[in-house]
C-alpha cells in the first residue's frame, strides 16, 4: 500500500478502504435472485465511491448486467458448476460458455473438490482445463477450491496446484455456501503456492478471498497476509480480489466517516 503522510488510525483505515474498494467482486448469489435484484446490485456498484473490480452473479443474469454496466469499467463475472462442484467437466464447460456468450468477462468455476478428497487428483486439472479451453484466453478464470471443506493444508495445496496446471488465472477460496469459508490459514497456503509458482515459472496467478468477508478489518487482515508473503507492491485487482456482498457497506461507512 502507498504510505500516507497521516499515520492516524482513521487515515490508515481510509487508505485501506480505498484499496479494498477496487478489489471487490460485489456478489449476489441468492437462490431467489431476480432480475430486479441484479439491477439493484449493478446500481449499487455504479454508485460506490470508486470503481469496483466486478460484480459476480448467476449466469442467467449476465446479459442484463452487461447492459446495466456498459461503459462504467466494472466487469461482469458469473459462476459455473456452482455451488456443488460436480464431477462433470461438460456441465462446467457449458456454464462457462454461456457466461462468455452473454458477454461476461470472468468465470468463477467450482472445482470437483469431493473427487479430489477421494483421490481423483487429475479431475480438477481436467475440469479447469476444459473451461479454460472453452472460454479462451481473454476470459479470466477463477477456480473455486472450497478450502473450508478441504481442511487439510496439503489438499488445499494440491487443489491449487491442479487448478493452476489447468489454466486458472485466480485461486478462489470458497463458494460462500458452506459452513466454513475463507480462513487466513488457507489463504496463506494459497499465497505461498502462487509465490512459488511465480518463482519457478514467472507466471502470475491471483487470489480471491471469498466467503464471510463482511468488515474492512477482516479484509485488512488478508491484505497484511498478502503483503507478508508476496511483498508490498503485489496487491492490485489483477492479483487479489474479495468476493463479498456486504463488505462494500462497511467500506462506505469508513470512507464517509
Amino acid at each position: 500500500m502507498t504510505p500516507s503522510a497521516d499515520n492516524s488510525e482513521e487515515a490508515k483505515s481510509k487508505l485501506a478502504a480505498r484499496l479494498v474498494l477496487g478489489l471487490v467482486d460485489l456478489t449476489s448469489l441468492g437462490t431467489e435472485d431476480t432480475e430486479a435484484d441484479v439491477v439493484n446490485l449493478c446500481r449499487q456498484a455504479v454508485s460506490a465511491p470508486g470503481t469496483l473490480a466486478s460484480i459476480c452473479i448467476w449466469p442467467q443474469f449476465v446479459e442484463l448486467a452487461v447492459h446495466e454496466l456498459a461503459d462504467v469499467g466494472i466487469g461482469v463475472c458469473a459462476v459455473a458448476n456452482f455451488p456443488l462442484g460436480a464431477n462433470d467437466p461438460e456441465l462446467a464447460i457449458s456454464d462457462a460458455s454461456a457466461i462468455v456468450d452473454a458477454g461476461g468477462a470472468e468465470v468463477d468455476v467450482v472445482i470437483p473438490w469431493r473427487a479430489l478428497e477421494s483421490g481423483e487428483r487429475g479431475m480438477v486439472r481436467r475440469l479447469v482445463a476444459g473451461v479454460r479451453d472453452g472460454v479462451g484466453s481473454a476470459t479470466t478464470v477463477k477456480a473455486i477450491l472450497e478450502t473450508g471443506e478441504l481442511s487439510d493444508p496439503d489438499l488445499i495445496r494440491i487443489a491449487g496446484t491442479e487448478a493452476i496446471a489447468g489454466g486458472a488465472d485466480f485461486l478462489k477460496t470458497s463458494t460462500g455456501k458452506t459452513a466454513r469459508s475463507a480462513t487466513p490459514a488457507a489463504v496463506e497456503v494459497l499465497l505461498e503456492l502462487v509465490r512459488d509458482h511465480h518463482a519457478a515459472t514467472g507466471a502470475t496467478v491471483g487470489i480471491k478471498v471469498s466467503g464471510g468477508i463482511r468488515m474492512l478489518d477482516q479484509a485488512r487482515e488478508y491484505l497484511h497476509i498478502a503483503e507478508s508473503v508476496m511483498g508490498p507492491d503485489w496487491v492490485d485487482r489483477s492479483t487479489f480480489r474479495f468476493g463479498a456482498s456486504s463488505l462494500l457497506d462497511d467500506i462506505v461507512i469508513v470512507l464517509d466517516a
